[in-house]
């Protein structure tokens, strides 16, 4: 299996069963997911006639594989199966990246796959494999970090994120984000580069400033007091789906979920508008994330939502954006040793810390007066 990391699936689709569907299929094939396509294609025919047993008598000629996109962790496959004389029927294909057990409990994700699909969010969930996982196919488009800015979309992102922060999941409940932060820190603070102009670039981190950081926002965050609830954690762009004709929003992918803040939840939402080039210009304005919040706390009237509220969650959200930069800052570090993906990753560090950096001062103040008031009334 080469550097393809094999963990127990069958082990995995048992538990996956329980509670859930007799109809999770699983296979221990696994596909390298560096190959080019023509290369992968009949590798990924295999794996549908290994779990899909109606399938396995299909010619090759049935199947047609499309790459629908390729992030900076996984790659995703849209197959198409022509089945008799009946219209296609599609599925698509989530391999997971080179080393990425590094950053993602895979048991923790199918876990939260198997209720969140259960109740309604993103695709149908159909099964495992070796190195990734098979859901039904979405007819629609992934968005763009400019299309979260417009109005109407990002009412509908708000009441779906909100409905997704009432969804109950079994296991801990405790909230992760520091418990992640100081992992990736105890990972991203002692790596070593062979190559120069990486090892040198990385001589520039001052890892004992990076912890005091953690540790001052730490502090200053677990006054806030902002709810624990069952978080995405990774609410990018490219997590969110929607099908105009339908008109129907999805939010997607659930690698990184697990309970957590709201106002955390909320704030790196807001960090992803910059998209992965970073340009915080995009960062919404106080009345973009009012219209947010609105729609988050009472979509049906948006209008009667209280002046505390807003403020409330204005002061979460901004106040926790400056964790989200930590957080994918080191977990961008640990990348730059591990993922084999053409992605600068040590850039990407700088420009998330450097923004924590710039907006550390004013949002520091503005949680400080926040929580001063409150202790007054």
């Amino acid at each position: 299996m080469g550097a393809l990391k094999i963990w127990n699936v069958m082990e995995v689709a048992e538990e996956a069963r329980k509670g859930y569907s007799a109809q999770i299929l699983s296979s221990m094939l696994t596909i390298d997911p560096s190959l080019s396509l023509p290369h992968m294609q009949p590798l990924i025919v295999k794996l549908c006639k290994d779990m899909f047993k109606e399938w396995s008598n299909l010619d090759d000629t049935c199947f047609y594989v499309e790459r629908i996109s390729g992030g900076i962790t996984n790659l995703l496959l849209k197959v198409s199966v022509k089945v008799g004389n009946c219209k296609d029927v599609s599925i698509t294909i989530r391999l997971y990246g080179l080393n990425t057990e590094h950053f993602i409990d895979r048991k923790k994700e199918l876990q939260a796959t198997k209720y969140l699909s259960a109740a309604g969010f993103g695709a149908n969930w159909l099964g495992i494999f070796g190195n990734g996982m098979v859901n039904s196919f979405i007819k629609g488009k992934t968005l763009t970090p400019s299309d979260m800015r417009e109005p109407k979309l990002a009412a509908k992102i708000a009441k779906q994120v909100r409905r997704l922060h009432q969804v109950e999941i079994p296991g801990c409940k405790e909230p992760q984000l520091w418990n992640d932060i100081c992992k990736f820190f105890e990972k991203a603070s002692v790596l070593e580069f062979d190559d120069s102009e990486k090892k040198t670039t990385y001589g520039k981190i001052s890892f004992r400033e990076v912890h005091d950081e953690i540790m001052e926002l730490k502090e200053l965050t677990s006054h806030l007091n902002s709810p624990v609830v069952f978080a995405h954690n990774d609410l990018l762009s490219g997590n969110i789906m929607t099908n105009d004709e339908e008109d129907k929003l999805y939010i997607i992918d659930y690698e990184y979920a697990s309970y957590n803040y709201r106002g955390y939840d909320i704030g790196n939402h807001f960090a992803e508008y910059a998209g992965f080039d970073c340009d915080y210009s995009l960062y919404p304005n106080m009345n973009q994330q009012y219209h947010f919040f609105r729609h988050y706390i009472q979509s049906d009237r948006p209008d009667e939502v209280s002046q505390k509220d807003l403020e409330t969650f204005y002061v979460e959200a901004n106040t926790y954006a400056l964790a989200s930069h930590i957080l994918w800052a080191l977990w961008a570090l640990i990348q730059a040793k591990m993922s084999p993906i053409d992605f600068d990753y040590l850039g990407y560090f700088f420009l998330r810390y450097n923004e924590y950096k710039r907006q550390k001062e004013t949002c520091f103040s503005l949680a400080r007066s926040y929580i001063s008031a409150q202790r007054k009334d």
